[in-house]
């Protein structure tokens, strides 16, 4: 797909089909996290490729949002250190926005999609991953193929119109 066609297509995808996703997109897909841009370079997250069933379904119980996680082919966990100030807190954040969107453009090239959550429950979401203490899994991207409907790019989306977003100059 090419990046533009990426980038209209991708959509959040919460039901999945049983395929399996090779290992080999798994590793590119995290490739993409690895690449994002991060604050002076600091690159203080790890990600965890998860694709045990089970594991899955345990991770699905970290938030309510997470419950996608159960049905999908895979996940990635998002992991950072416990911040030592407001600031590393915002910046590290930010990062993994980054590293997130560049996840999601990376699956939806490879037509995979993709489903983002927060993890509210630390002790427990840190147990079945085997995250340190003084780590925080912050996101989890569910991903799988979609089983609605393949991605492809959305003519019509459901987005605030794009002249009430886009200033030039000014306000």
């Amino acid at each position: 797909m090419e990046t533009w066609d990426a980038i209209r297509a991708r959509r959040n995808v919460r039901t999945y089909t049983d395929d399996r996703i090779p290992g080999a997109d798994l590793d590119r897909i995290a490739e993409a996290g690895w690449r994002a841009p991060s604050a002076s370079n600091r690159q203080h997250w790890d990600f965890i490729i998860v694709t045990d069933p089970a594991q899955l379904a345990e991770l699905s119980t970290v938030w309510q949002g997470a419950r996608h996680i159960a049905g999908a082919a895979a996940a990635i966990a998002l992991v950072l250190p416990e911040p030592a100030d407001e600031r590393s807190r915002l910046v590290d954040q930010y990062d993994l926005g980054q590293a997130t969107y560049a996840i999601m453009l990376a699956a939806a090239d490879l037509g995979i999609g993709s489903g983002h959550s927060s993890v509210g429950e630390q002790d427990k979401a840190r147990a079945i991953l085997g995250v340190p203490n003084d780590h925080l899994v912050a996101f989890l991207i569910g991903l799988g193929y979609p089983a609605d409907r393949p991605l492809a790019p959305i003519a019509k989306p459901n987005r605030r119109p794009l002249d009430e977003v886009v200033h030039h100059g000014q306000w």
